[in-house]
């Protein structure tokens, strides 16, 4: 755990850790708090499948995420990408306090039957108290919990849809989980999270900048490389930590290099999740192709690769 004010921060896994997540857990007024507690791989990278070393890493992650979900005192689902929940597992979820994204409004067709197999068929809404949280406040115990409207999963128009963002306060002081919001590129967004200014920790995804120009525009990413600018100049948060999809670009640190001059300027730490937490950063998927130890299909063909 990492201290943020009167909060303890834990970011279990995440892409600079070896696996698809960014499942965070936080404690803080006596309640534990699980955001997003989901990991998966990418099915193909470079051609090429998992390898073992990332299938390990996964096996481990998950693990540690089905032990917070059993004991945390409630549980945030911004959106239903599976890196974010444990779609097979909806028992570990019963009798549980969840807040989640609204599966009937502002979602895209891919999330909502994602969402129904969950909380319908996964019998979730019945054996749980579910919230959708979308745009709503909340009182855990003495914990405040503020959402945002939907916001888009990147660009605005995507098709992978969108989430929400979660501010939570105690004692007055607070932490933000802006999930997948990629930059954010979405400008409702950056505008939102400028407005919870002055947290003690944000954390989010930073723009899917290995995917630009073949999945996702070029023109996209660099609206969420600008959007973390803006966060970064109007001091949102003391720590930002940006990971997630910009940890898949073994260049990261390249693609941030104003940004980080810009964190400097502004006091403000821009980090990793693995940073965050104190351990080596180890992007197992961007490393994909040394670990198999031969030549991919290249980067041009990953086009029709998902980017959860």
């Amino acid at each position: 755990m990492v201290r943020a004010g009167p909060f303890d921060v834990s970011i279990l896994a995440a892409d600079s850790m070896g696996v698809r997540s960014i499942a965070t857990v936080a404690e803080a007024c006596g309640v534990r708090l699980g955001i997003d507690l989901g990991a998966s791989l990418a099915p193909r990278r470079y051609g090429l499948p998992p390898h073992q070393l990332e299938l390990q890493a996964l096996h481990s992650a998950l693990e540690r995420i089905a032990e917070e979900v059993s004991s945390s005192d409630a549980i945030i689902i911004t959106h239903y990408h599976y890196d974010h929940y444990l779609k097979d597992r909806p028992n570990l979820y019963y009798g549980k306090r969840l807040l989640v994204k609204d599966p009937n409004s502002n979602i895209n067709w891919s999330q909502r039957g994602r969402a129904r197999r969950f909380l319908v068929e996964g019998k979730v809404e019945q054996n749980s108290q579910v919230s959708y949280a979308d745009g709503q406040t909340f009182r855990v115990g003495d914990l405040t919990l503020e959402f945002s409207p939907p916001v888009w999963h990147g660009e605005p128009g995507t098709k992978v849809g969108r989430l929400i963002m979660v501010r939570a306060s105690c004692d007055g002081e607070s932490i933000i989980f802006a999930s997948d919001s990629q930059g954010p590129a979405d400008p409702q967004a950056v505008e939102q999270l400028k407005s919870w200014a002055g947290a003690r920790l944000l954390v989010l995804s930073g723009p899917p900048t290995y995917f630009a120009g073949f999945k996702v525009p070029v023109e996209a990413v660099q609206r969420g490389l600008d959007g973390l600018m803006e966060l970064i100049k109007a001091r949102v948060a003391e720590t930002i930590v940006v990971d997630h999809h910009l940890l898949r670009d073994l260049n990261y640190r390249e693609r941030l290099r104003e940004h980080y001059r810009a964190a400097e300027d502004a006091g403000v730490r821009l980090l990793t999740a693995a940073e965050l937490m104190g351990v080596e950063v180890n992007q197992l998927e961007a490393r994909r192709r040394e670990l198999w130890g031969r030549e991919g299909k290249g980067e041009a063909e990953e086009g029709g690769e998902d980017y959860e």
